[in-house]
């Protein structure tokens, strides 16, 4: 039988194809574990406050901007800059995506210029289109889902290391007081 998670993925960016704000609930099978997902479309229509709760709730994220749009792509960094700073001190994992790939005739952001900026935040990169399904959609979540789950194994191997310290450290505590 297969195991199951729950996984919290929000989208931020101008690009979206939603006007309003939506959350979507999407299950999986993805390498072998039932995967739940809850998908929260901001639609780019959060205000400052809004958008820091949508960032403390989510555990990984879709930076979407529009390859039609240098704007879109040119607010990118300084939304990640925010996310780090609502996430921190954890890492926060995300997947870029330039959004309407059906639109090359109107392109004003390169296919290179997204893969620069994806190296620069160190995480995927993915051109699609939401309107024609162009670019394997799906899989931009199934491995941001993937990405979730690494991280939070190596954040459970660190927390249970950590706890163990801490043990240690009144044990010897402990010791310290009763030999003096």
């Amino acid at each position: 039988m297969a195991k199951s998670a729950e996984v919290k993925l929000a989208i931020f960016g101008r690009a979206g194809v939603g006007k309003s704000e939506s959350t979507y609930r999407h299950q999986a099978t993805i390498d072998d574990e039932v995967v739940s997902m809850e998908i929260l479309d901001t639609a780019g229509q959060e205000d400052t406050i809004q958008r820091e709760g949508h960032m403390r709730w989510g555990e990984g994220f879709v930076l979407v901007y529009d390859i039609t749009d240098r704007g879109s792509f040119e607010e990118v960094l300084p939304l990640k800059n925010i996310l780090d700073e609502v996430k921190k001190p954890k890492n926060v994992t995300l997947i870029l995506v330039g959004n309407k790939a059906d639109l090359d005739h109107s392109r004003q952001v390169s296919t290179e210029e997204g893969e620069k900026l994806a190296t620069e935040l160190a995480c995927a990169f993915y051109e699609c289109s939401a309107c024609t399904g162009e670019g394997n959609i799906t899989e931009i979540f199934y491995e941001l889902c993937r990405e979730v789950r690494r991280r939070r194994m190596v954040q459970g191997k660190t927390r249970r290391r950590s706890s163990t310290t801490h043990v240690k450290q009144a044990i010897n505590k402990m010791l310290t007081k009763i030999s003096s």
